[in-house]
């Protein structure tokens, strides 16, 4: 499947639905170091990368809250 978003090809936000912005900041948490060092560190055999960013999402911000 195509996508259309990329850093190469930036996009106004105020121009994509809800479900358009998650897939952007999806793609570009997965591509940052910190998600990819994290899921390197990771014993999961999760594959699906919405509830990869999730979860990575989730300890992040409840790391940062302490």
């Amino acid at each position: 499947m195509a996508n259309s978003f990329s850093s190469a090809n930036p996009v106004d936000p105020a121009q994509l639905s809800d479900s358009q912005m998650w897939d952007s900041l999806k793609l570009a948490i997965a591509e940052s170091s910190g998600f990819q060092r994290w899921q390197i560190d990771r014993t999961s055999q999760e594959t699906d990368l919405d509830m990869l960013v999730h979860q990575y999402l989730r300890e992040t911000l409840e790391t940062l809250a302490y």
